[in-house]
């Protein structure tokens, strides 16, 4: 009996330590904006330097990295989003929208649009279709674009 009492104790004082743990590391909503925001601008520098690079006449097979980089970002990118991280509500400056709460349904089919269309910019990365590429990269600019228009503060 005192065996399973000792187990069933431990297992407890695991749980709540865990618990402690998870609680301890999940990001405050200040955090995530400031994440939101980095990766924001580091999805920004990407494009532009793909920009820069097919001006110049980069093959697109040499873009591949870049591509696949946005693609994976553009995936993630609705989760960057939670609840309690809008203007006046994380305690950081956000040029996000009060529509992407609103409007969450909206705002998730933009971002699946962005998605696709970085997914297919990747896929011709790959296959070296320059012309492809050069343009999709005009779609994946149009989908951006489409998207800070309904929900980003300009």
């Amino acid at each position: 009996m005192a065996k399973r009492l000792t187990t069933v104790l431990c297992v407890c004082i695991a749980g709540f330590m865990s618990a402690q743990a998870q609680t301890a590391s999940s990001p405050t909503p200040a955090q995530i904006v400031k994440a939101r925001q980095a990766s924001l601008e580091m999805s920004a520098v990407t494009f532009g330097a793909m920009k820069q690079a097919l001006a110049g006449g980069t093959a697109a097979s040499e873009l591949g990295f870049q591509a696949h980089a946005l693609a994976n970002w553009s995936a993630a990118l609705p989760t960057l989003f939670p609840a309690g991280t809008g203007q006046g509500q994380a305690g950081v400056d956000t040029k996000a929208k009060p529509e992407i709460w609103t409007n969450r349904a909206g705002f998730d089919a933009k971002a699946a649009d962005y998605a696709a269309a970085t997914a297919k910019l990747a896929d011709l990365a790959k296959a070296g279709d320059t012309p492809g590429f050069t343009a999709q990269f005009a779609v994946v600019k149009k989908t951006c674009d489409a998207c800070h228009s309904d929900f980003k503060e300009r």
